[in-house]
């Protein structure tokens, strides 16, 4: 992906639909990246382990793996994000795991030229920390922080134990996600 012959750079804004306070990522990517390649870096800035279903949503156009199951679904690998992302401002959706329903908005905020001394993809910003896989989609993820934060509450321990101790909602590390995209591209 960091190969050079994209046209320009597309700076995307990544952020989990219903989350309060917002959790975003803030991305560089090639704008002839492949759906299908979105999918991993998205992955990766979001912090989702990529254990379930996924699919983009454009308008009224679904993109994602091939499926009997899913007779109008748009192979992914043959989109590039300039065909569905063609003006700045516009959106599609990013779906994650279909029974927790983590819902993605991803906005064109930029198109900016090519760079050759930035590697792509990149974050240059985010805010707060990935929920944990399985917890219940944006609604259990409300009761998982209430129950970690409060030592009464019934579920205390047992969500700690679960996430590890050391989960910080607050927390977002820009300096990780890139050096993971390092290893990765």
């Amino acid at each position: 992906m960091v190969t050079r012959t994209h046209v320009s750079t597309y700076q995307i804004k990544v952020t989990l639909v219903d989350s309060k306070p917002p959790i975003w990522r803030r991305l560089l990517v090639p704008s002839t990246v492949s759906l299908e390649e979105l999918h991993s870096v998205l992955q990766i800035a979001m912090g989702w382990t990529d254990y379930h279903l996924h699919m983009f949503r454009a308008g009224d156009r679904y993109f994602g793996v091939p499926s009997r199951d899913f007779f109008d679904m748009e192979d992914e690998a043959l989109v590039k994000l300039n065909e569905v992302l063609v003006n700045e401002k516009y959106s599609i959706r990013y779906e994650y795991d279909f029974g927790d329903d983590w819902r993605h908005k991803i906005v064109l905020e930029k198109i900016l030229p090519v760079d050759p001394g930035v590697p792509l993809p990149c974050c240059t910003a985010g805010k707060r920390a990935c929920p944990p896989e399985d917890c219940g989609g944006i609604w259990g993820y409300a009761d998982f922080l209430v129950a970690i934060q409060d030592p009464k509450h019934p579920e205390h321990q047992d969500m700690l134990e679960w996430v590890g101790v050391d989960f910080d909602p607050e927390s977002f590390d820009r300096d990780t996600v890139n050096t993971r995209f390092a290893i990765r591209y």
